[in-house]
């Protein structure tokens, strides 16, 4: 089993910049793709960013494209997600997810009980 825990979330202004991390116990963090997600209220769920297992291939949503970096550390069993230049269209619960057999597979095993980021304009 394993427990992925976000934090580093809160209220920004715009153009303002947010860390999130995310925090793997239990099994093997390394052996899997892990990513991003995040729910605006009223939308449903959206793909952020996906990081595969040694950090080596990485995929982005268009929208944050040039603004979010998505990192893991796996000695620490921890994923990054550095978020710039945020928008108010960037506020969300973002959720990290992992266990997935690629980052390009939208098949996440696991999932965090998500941090709120809001941006204010």
């Amino acid at each position: 089993q394993v427990q992925l825990v976000e934090s580093g979330g809160g209220l920004v202004q715009a153009g303002g910049s947010l860390r999130l991390s995310c925090a793997a116990s239990g099994r093997t963090f390394s052996s899997y793709a892990m990513g991003w997600f995040r729910q605006a209220p009223g939308k449903e769920r959206e793909f952020v960013a996906a990081i595969n297992w040694n950090g080596g291939m990485i995929d982005y949503a268009d929208s944050v494209k040039g603004r979010f970096t998505v990192s893991r550390d796996n000695a620490k069993n921890t994923m990054y997600l550095r978020m710039n230049s945020l928008k108010p269209e960037d506020t969300a619960v973002y959720y990290c997810a992992g266990g997935s057999t690629s980052y390009l597979n939208n098949d996440y095993a696991y999932w965090g009980q998500g941090t709120q980021v809001t941006v204010s304009s």
